[in-house]
């Protein structure tokens, strides 16, 4: 984190700036499983690598959909517990449970785009002029 700490004061109490990475670090929302150690010879041990990079790629998606572990779990048809063993890596899913979670995680970032357009579009008010005439 940041060694460098700014204050502001508004309304008489005072809040501390931080850069938004160090921010959601402290609130726990950059955790990811960390790959295991690699051998003398630089290479990781394969199925545990694979497991947290598989739970790197959901922890990211389901992020970036802003839905929660039980709304993912929810939609795909899993336990809370499953999605929760595959995100740190403790488990090794089978290919129906991956493919469950990644239909969801599609119809999740589906809504979530669909939303932004409409959102944007709503923002617009008629036709955007033509530059340069």
């Amino acid at each position: 984190m940041t060694a460098n700490i700014q204050t502001v004061t508004l309304g008489g109490e005072r809040f501390v700036i931080l850069p938004e990475a160090d921010y959601r670090e402290l609130v726990g929302e950059t955790w990811e499983p960390s790959l295991p150690a690699p051998d003398a010879h630089g290479n990781y041990p394969a199925v545990e690598a694979a497991r947290v990079l598989l739970a790197r790629k959901i922890i990211r998606r389901r992020r970036a959909a802003g839905i929660t572990q039980a709304d993912l779990a929810n939609r795909a048809g899993v336990r809370v517990e499953t999605l929760s063993r595959l995100e740190h890596a403790k488990h090794s899913p089978n290919v129906a449970t991956v493919d469950k979670i990644v239909r969801a995680l599609e119809r999740a970032e589906a809504v979530r785009s669909a939303r932004k357009t409409a959102t944007s579009a709503a923002g617009r008010k008629g036709p955007r002029p033509v530059q340069g005439k």
